[in-house]
C-alpha cells in the first residue's frame, strides 16, 4: 500500500503534469508551435562563452533549467551536455513576449533564443535575449537540480536526467569518449587498420565464456552473439593486412558484478610478426600515453586507493605468482583431480556460479587464481606464462610447452588487458579444439567450442601473431573513478520495471 506521502507525491506531480498540457494550446495561441522542426544556431552554448561582450545576432538553444523573475527582468540557464548559458530576459525589449515566456514556458522546455552577449554584475557571461523561439515542451518536472537522481538505480534507468543534474555523470561519460578517441588515435598513428567483425556467429568462439544464443529466421539457423571478435580479426591478418583492431561489443551470458557486464565494450587488436613481448612492451607505452593524455599524470586514485603507473611495470609467471600466495605449485598437479585434491586439503572453496565438479583442471586454476592472487594486485602488473589448459587460442611457450606465452595486464584487481602470442599452428589448434570439446561434454560450459571454418583459414596459413584485448568499460571506470562497470556505460541492461 502507497503511504500519504507518497499519494500526494503523486498527486501533486499529476497536478504539474496536467499545468504543463494545458499549456500546449495556449502556445499555440501565442503563435508558437509546442514542437518545433528546426532551429538554426550560431553558436553552441560552449561556443558562445568564448565570445566578447558586445557580439550581437548570436542564436543558441538548449533546454532550461533554471528561471528566475524579478519584475520586469528575468534570468534562466540553457543547457546542453557540454556545459550552460545564462540568458536574460528584458520586458521593455521583448514587450507582450516577455509575458509568454513567463506564462507558457517552463523548467525543461527547449527554446531557442538570439541575442548579444555581456557580462552580468555578478561577473557571468550571458547572452541578453531579443527573441526567443520556442522549440519543445517538456510534460514532466525535471528531478530538484540541487539533489538530482538520488536513487542509483533510477539514475540508470534515467540516464537523460542523470546527465541533465549531475556534473560528475557528464563528466564521466564526456571522459569515456576522450579515452576511446585517444586509444583509436594511438592505434592509427602505429600503423593499425580498424575493421569490422560479425555480431552474429556460426561458433562461440574467441574466449572462454557462456554465449548467448540467438535464432536467425531467414536461414533458419541458431546463431551466437560473439564474446569476442578475435577469430575473425586473425582471419583479416592472414588475408593480408598486418595491423587490425575493432572496438567491438560483446555479449557473455555470465554473472553481474561491478566488474562484469553481460553486453561490454570489447577493444582487440591483432599485429603481425609481433610476439607476446613486443605486445607487452607496445601495450605499456599505449597505457602510459593513455593516462598522461586524459588524466595529466601516471598516478590516480581508485575509491581510497592509489594506484601508481609510473617506473617499468613488473612480470610475474602465472605460477609464480599462486605458488607466493598460497603455496601450491599447479605444475606439480598435472591433473584436474590431482590439483582439485590439493584444494581440498587446504580447505580452499570457490565461490561462483560455475559448476566446480565439472570443471577443468584449466578452469580449476583460474578460479585459484581469482581468489588467491587477483584481489591483492593493485599498481598495474604483467601476469604471464598461463598454463596450456587456460588458453586454447595461445602459442605454446618454447622452453615450456605446458604454458604459453600469454600476459594480463592487472590493475586493482582487475584484469584490464589479456594478450599473447596466438597459435597459428593449425594442427596444434585442432588439437587444442578437441580438448575443449572433451571438457565440454564433461559438463564444463567454461570451454570453447570447436570452430572448422577458423581452421581451414588457419591451414591456408597465418604469419607469427601477437594479439590482445582489453574491456574498455573497466579502464574507463579506473579513469574516472567510477565504482561499478554500470556507471560507465550510458544504457546498461536492467530489468523490466515491474510498476
Amino acid at each position: 500500500m502507497e503511504s500519504q506521502n507518497e499519494l500526494n507525491e503523486h498527486s501533486e506531480f499529476n497536478e504539474q503534469m496536467q499545468v504543463r498540457l494545458n499549456k500546449i494550446p495556449q502556445l499555440k495561441v501565442a503563435g508558437f508551435h509546442p514542437y518545433a522542426d528546426r532551429f538554426h544556431k550560431t553558436h553552441s552554448l560552449d561556443g558562445a562563452l568564448k565570445l566578447d561582450d558586445g557580439v550581437a545576432g548570436v542564436k543558441v538553444a538548449g533546454r532550461v533549467v533554471s528561471l528566475r523573475y524579478f519584475g520586469k527582468l528575468a534570468f534562466g540557464h540553457l543547457y546542453d551536455v557540454n556545459g550552460k548559458l545564462q540568458f536574460a530576459l528584458q520586458k521593455n525589449e521583448l514587450a507582450d513576449k516577455f509575458d509568454h515566456f513567463k506564462n507558457l514556458i517552463d523548467i525543461g522546455d527547449f527554446i531557442g533564443v538570439e541575442g548579444e552577449m555581456i557580462t552580468t554584475k555578478t561577473g557571468e557571461k550571458s547572452i541578453n535575449v531579443k527573441s526567443f523561439t520556442f522549440l519543445s515542451k517538456t510534460l514532466r518536472p525535471l528531478p530538484e537540480k540541487f539533489h538530482g537522481l538520488t536513487d542509483p538505480e533510477l539514475r540508470l534507468r534515467r540516464r537523460y536526467l542523470d546527465l541533465i543534474t549531475s556534473d560528475d555523470s557528464r563528466e564521466r561519460f564526456k571522459t569515456r569518449t576522450k579515452i576511446i578517441r585517444t586509444i583509436r588515435n594511438f592505434l592509427d598513428d602505429n600503423d593499425f587498420t580498424e575493421i569490422d567483425t560479425p555480431v552474429l556467429t556460426n561458433k562461440a568462439t574467441g574466449a572462454l565464456a557462456r554465449p548467448f544464443v540467438t535464432h536467425n529466421n531467414a536461414l533458419d539457423i541458431d546463431v551466437f552473439l560473439r564474446i569476442a571478435p578475435e577469430t575473425y580479426l586473425k582471419r583479416a591478418i592472414a588475408g593480408g593486412f598486418d595491423r587490425v583492431y575493432e572496438f567491438a561489443r560483446s555479449f557473455r551470458n555470465e554473472g553481474v558484478d561491478a566488474s562484469h557486464l553481460p553486453d561490454f565494450t570489447l577493444l582487440e587488436f591483432y599485429a603481425a610478426y609481433w610476439n607476446y613481448e613486443d605486445n607487452m612492451n607496445f601495450t605499456e607505452k599505449l597505457m602510459k600515453h593513455l593516462l598522461q593524455t586524459v588524466h595529466g599524470s601516471l598516478k590516480l586514485t581508485y575509491g581510497d586507493t592509489d594506484i601508481d603507473f609510473s617506473g617499468d611495470w613488473p612480470r610475474v609467471s602465472f605460477r609464480d605468482l599462486i605458488l607466493k600466495d598460497c603455496g601450491i605449485d599447479i605444475d606439480k598437479f598435472t591433473t584436474k583431480e590431482d590439483l582439485q585434491n590439493e584444494l581440498n586439503r587446504l580447505g580452499i572453496k570457490f565461490e561462483t556460479d560455475v559448476n566446480v565438479a565439472k570443471a577443468g583442471r584449466g578452469t580449476l586454476i583460474d578460479l585459484l587464481y581469482k581468489k588467491v592472487s587477483r584481489p591483492a594486485l593493485v599498481n598495474p602488473v604483467f601476469i604471464t606464462h598461463h598454463p596450456l589448459d587456460l588458453s586454447p587460442l595461445a602459442r605454446s611457450n618454447d622452453a615450456n610447452p605446458a604454458v604459453v606465452d600469454r600476459f594480463q595486464l592487472v590493475v586493482n584487481g582487475w584484469e584490464v588487458i589479456n594478450a599473447y602470442s596466438e597459435l597459428v599452428d593449425p594442427i596444434d589448434q585442432a588439437a587444442r579444439f578437441r580438448q575443449q570439446a572433451d571438457a565440454r561434454t564433461q559438463g564444463d560450459t567454461e570451454t570453447m567450442d570447436v570452430d572448422n571454418d577458423f581452421l581451414l583459414c588457419m591451414e591456408y596459413g597465418m604469419p607469427p601473431i601477437s594479439g590482445w584485448g582489453m574491456g574498455i568499460d573497466r579502464i574507463i571506470a579506473l579513469l574516472t573513478n567510477a565504482s561499478t562497470l554500470r556507471d560507465v556505460v550510458l544504457f546498461p541492461l536492467l530489468r523490466p520495471e515491474t510498476n
